[in-house]
């Protein structure tokens, strides 16, 4: 009995730092707000580098209210949640 109450705290402990890495916090540029289909395009800052040359370009879900906060052409902090292939916003902030 001890050994699956080890078995299972190991297998949870495990899953903290997968569910911790769900969620990426980023920064980028609004480039498109499609209040229809309740998505927000943003061009990712890249990491380490100077500028935003050659940055990707994603569309994620996004909440009524997180779209009114914003516009196209801000600069924004935002975490992002993936569940079933589909990335959704979390949090959105203006910089």
């Amino acid at each position: 009995m001890k050994l699956a109450k080890l078995i299972v705290a190991g297998a949870m402990l495990a899953a903290i730092p997968s569910i911790a890495l769900a969620q990426d916090s980023s920064t980028g540029t609004i480039r498109m707000i499609n209040r229809l289909s309740g998505t927000i395009a943003i061009q990712q800052t890249q990491k380490g580098t100077v500028g935003e040359s050659g940055a990707a370009e994603q569309q994620f879900n996004a909440s009524a209210a997180q779209l009114d906060s914003v516009h196209a052409g801000d600069r924004v902090t935002f975490t992002v949640s993936e569940n079933g292939g589909k990335k959704t916003i979390t949090k959105i902030e203006r910089q």
